[in-house]
């Protein structure tokens, strides 16, 4: 079993930055490959990025690829998502994922946080 906990949300002024957090206990955290996803306010939950156990390679949401990075620290069992020059449209809550499989961009992740608020203001 892996647990996931998300922080670092918050509210933010548009063109402003944020890192996300997501701090995993349990299984061997180096081996998993992680994802962040989010969801709007009456939208479903979709693919920001992934990144896989190696952490050389990342995919991204064409709607993020350039402002946000994702990225790992195995020794600290922590996943990031740091967001820059952020958009109205990047308000959401934001769920960090895990899977001992690489899932890509998929939903098929095994392991959920409970989520991070980010609201961004125009």
């Amino acid at each position: 079993q892996v647990q996931l906990v998300e922080s670092g949300g918050g509210l933010v002024q548009a063109g402003g930055s944020l890192r996300l957090s997501c701090a995993a206990s349990g299984r061997t955290f180096s081996s998993y490959a992680l994802a962040w996803f989010r969801q709007a306010p009456g939208k479903e939950r979709e693919f920001v990025a992934a990144i896989r156990w190696s952490g050389g390679l990342t995919y991204y949401a064409d709607s993020v690829k350039g402002r946000f990075t994702i990225s790992r620290d195995n020794a600290k069992n922590t996943v990031y998502l740091e967001m820059n020059s952020l958009e109205a449209e990047d308000t959401a809550v934001y769920f960090c994922a895990a899977s001992p499989d690489w899932v890509g961009t998929s939903e098929e992740y095994a392991y959920w946080g409970q989520g991070t608020q980010v609201t961004v203001s125009s």
